[in-house]
């Protein structure tokens, strides 16, 4: 198949730079008001406390539930993560992990084999919103505003992997708990720029769906894709109601977020 995520990941400085100059041309106006030290990276690179690293492995465990922000005193810790390498390192190895697995499977002639992937912080990364207001609650408003401008930098890992995915001969489902009636224009266009094209269905909530949990919306979803004969052989989400429920598929892969939770 395609190279492997690790041959990949040789070129991920040049990748990060890329990202990082693509992200500063959109984040004055998302942060603006953000204090000085929102440009450079904490003392230490923002990963030294102990007690935020336990935290941030009991939200990827889903031990932690529930919670509404970063604790306060890991707030540099998680933007050190999210900004200067270990992330990305991270998603990388999920990654990995996928593609590995995705090679192991060959798709059959009836072309009923699929993986679905979520949108926000899975595909395209929403970092520099959350980043701007010190990942504080979560603001429908506000984050509708920003994912309205569609300039949510996609995520160079998973790019590849959705890529190596298509061209494996996977049909791919792309599923988010965004609303239809107000980002059913800025989404997909901003996942064309952000290099996922050529993905088989986009599947945004609608006005039935509306005040259901994410793991409610999502089960529904893919038991209607279950429904029209489609087998999900990966499904990949950065929250873990992005992978519980029904018809979750034959494997799942959780890309690291200490920003937010959804239940």
């Amino acid at each position: 198949m395609a190279r492997s995520m690790s041959a990949h990941c040789s070129k991920l400085t040049t990748t990060l730079v890329v990202f990082f100059l693509a992200w500063s041309n959109h984040v004055p106006e998302a942060a603006e008001g953000a204090p000085s030290w929102f440009w450079w990276p904490p003392s230490g690179g923002g990963g030294d406390d102990p007690n935020c690293l336990s935290w941030r492995v009991m939200v990827e465990a889903n031990n932690a539930k529930g919670w509404r922000t970063v604790p306060a005193p890991c707030v540099g810790y998680v933007r050190g993560y999210m900004a200067w390498g270990q992330y990305y390192r991270d998603v990388g190895s999920v990654v990995d992990q996928a593609a590995a697995y995705a090679a192991q499977v060959a798709p059959a002639d009836d072309g009923l084999d699929a993986w679905v992937l979520d949108v926000d912080d899975t595909c395209l990364s929403n970092q520099p919103y959350y980043q701007a207001k010190q990942f504080g609650p979560y603001d429908p408003a506000a984050f509708k505003m920003w994912a309205s401008r569609g300039i949510c930098p996609g995520i160079p890992a998973m790019q590849w992997l959705f890529q190596t995915l298509k061209g494996r001969g996977f049909r791919v489902f792309i599923v988010t708990g965004r609303d239809e009636e107000t980002l059913g224009s800025s989404t997909p266009a901003n996942l064309a720029a952000a290099g996922f094209s050529g993905y088989d269905r986009l599947v945004m909530r609608g006005s039935g769906s509306r005040g259901q949990s994410s793991m409610v919306f999502k089960s529904a979803v893919r038991t209607q894709l279950a429904a029209e004969g489609y087998r999900i052989r990966g499904n990949v989400g950065d929250q873990w109601s992005d992978l519980q429920g029904d018809c979750v598929g034959d494997r799942v892969f959780k890309v690291p977020n200490p920003m937010y939770f959804v239940p």
